[in-house]
């Protein structure tokens, strides 16, 4: 379970730092440029965007109604951080336990 929810923000990560790069992205090529399947873009997208993380914009005048502009909230820029933050944390203990095998 613990590694399954890992795994999720790994994902959310994933896509909070995408969108922060490229906020006027599809779907499409979110789950292109990630690896990940339209699928989980599109129910991730919605989670994020429940949850308060994102907001999005289409826009009004272009012909591609599909396309959206995906902007990070407060609270999507301090929970990417957060992830970041724990990412690098648990990198850093691999890293350290990885020091210890070599060294022995």
């Amino acid at each position: 379970m613990n590694n399954n929810k890992q795994s999720d923000n790994n994902d959310f990560l994933q896509i909070l730092r995408f969108l922060d790069k490229v906020p006027n992205s599809s779907q499409r090529s979110i789950a292109k440029s990630l690896g990940f399947s339209l699928g989980k873009i599109n129910y991730t997208l919605k989670a994020l965007r429940q949850k308060g993380y994102i907001k999005l914009n289409n826009f009004k005048r272009n012909k591609k109604k599909g396309n959206y502009l995906y902007i990070l909230t407060p609270n999507g820029i301090f929970l990417k951080s957060k992830l970041a933050y724990k990412f690098m944390k648990i990198k850093f203990k691999e890293y350290e336990e990885l020091k210890k095998e070599v060294e022995e």
